[in-house]
């Protein structure tokens, strides 16, 4: 059983800070500090280049990836970390083309986070006009999956919304029309139970920085089914995805498996602070940390109603429809969360109108939920928020 008391001390929360932004950057496991230090002294100061070896550089991504696969029902081998989640996005959208090669059309929704987006559309116009990227709203979905569409990229759960998109319906009727899969793990990891296998999922990515606490920067991850694996063709052939990067072929001869997902040379200072977020993930059960997500998005929502009448719900009532997390609708939004943040609760903000509060039982629990309202009642009813420095907007929302 999840002892969410002693998950919460593990992490170094600053003192008088109510955190309710897990789901945009993690906090900072106490263990991370310590581990990276000593990597970098004893690792890189003392064993230099040998660490690839000595100190098994080179299978982080590998072992990291085993772990993070255990939260989203993945079999094992089929999950590798590395490099950024724009990147892992490019690589399985690309390589499910590929086994679609007499279909051109790639499906979205609006709900899906730009970034993906933006790469898909930057990949669509390099292989020419013939191709097209086709985004829908969330609701149409189902209704726009035809015997045209090449890949099904969609991101689970709605950044802004918290709406989750069902997986296992939605890969069903996309392998019924012919459709490969791509799904964005990067709301769902460690927020909700994934179950990759039994969805029978064909591709998924996903980032480490959010609710895994892997750290600023911390690296992506990609899945590829056990059936595609050695027939997915890695569009970015990168030296480490070869099947023997150190016999330096000029020719590129992909890697067995997943490893041919493999592009760069491995972030190591991220991925060890990862690696002390992940052992706090392997103390907890995602059941568990779904039931008592619920049990405190359903509290938030219900003491923010009862006391600030001007925020309107974003996210879906229902609360096996929306992830880990709350939003809200309020016109002066971004306002309203740099007052919060200014008296200690740190949420963010997402245009236009969107106030987003992420909860996350490892370091999060109900007095921490009773107090954000408590201090969100008091900036809303009595106006706090309606003040010249926090309307000045700053890069990062």
């Amino acid at each position: 059983m999840t002892d969410f008391a002693a998950t919460k001390a593990m992490f170094d929360l600053p003192e008088g800070v109510i955190y309710l932004d897990g789901n945009s950057l993690g906090p900072l496991p106490r263990a991370a500090s310590d581990r990276v230090s000593e990597m970098m002294v004893r690792e890189w100061g003392q064993m230099l280049i040998t660490g690839w070896n000595k100190a098994g550089w080179m299978g982080l991504p590998s072992g990291l990836g085993g772990r993070i696969g255990r939260l989203i029902g993945a079999e094992p081998g089929t999950v590798v970390t590395g490099d950024t989640l724009s990147i892992k996005v490019y690589q399985a959208v690309a390589s499910a083309l590929e086994l679609c090669p007499d279909r051109k059309v790639v499906l979205s929704d609006n709900g899906n986070f730009p970034s993906d987006l933006y790469m898909v559309d930057g990949l669509l116009r390099s292989l020419g006009p013939d191709y097209e990227l086709r985004v829908v709203a969330p609701e149409d979905v189902a209704a726009n999956i035809t015997e045209d569409i090449a890949v099904l990229m969609l991101t689970e759960v709605d950044y802004r919304s918290g709406r989750i998109h069902d997986m296992k319906a939605l890969t069903e009727l996309a392998h019924a029309n012919g459709t490969v899969t791509v799904w964005d793990l990067a709301h769902s990891a460690g927020a909700i139970p994934v179950d990759l296998s039994g969805c029978n999922a064909d591709f998924a990515v996903g980032c480490t920085y959010k609710y895994l606490n892997g750290g600023p920067g911390a690296p992506a991850f990609i899945y590829v089914a056990p059936r595609l694996a050695d027939r997915a063709r890695p569009a970015l052939s990168g030296w480490l995805g070869h099947e023997a990067p150190f016999a330096f072929d000029l020719d590129y001869r992909p890697g067995g498996g997943i490893e041919r997902m493999r592009v760069g040379t491995p972030p190591i200072l991220q991925m060890t602070a990862l690696s002390a977020a992940m052992d706090i993930w392997d103390l907890a059960d995602m059941t568990e940390v779904r039931t008592k997500s619920i049990d405190l998005t359903e509290l938030f929502i219900t003491r923010v109603e009862a006391t600030c009448p001007d925020l309107e719900l974003a996210s879906p009532r229902d609360p096996n429809q929306r992830g880990s997390q709350v939003s809200f609708r309020f016109a002066d939004g971004y306002a309203a969360m740099q007052a919060l943040i200014a008296r200690g609760v740190i949420g963010d903000f997402r245009a236009p109108d969107i106030m987003r509060f992420g909860f996350t039982p490892l370091f999060i629990d109900a007095r921490d939920v009773e107090r954000a309202v408590e201090i969100l009642a008091d900036i809303m009813q009595n106006r706090l928020w309606d003040a010249p420095e926090y309307k000045v907007r700053q890069r990062v929302t």
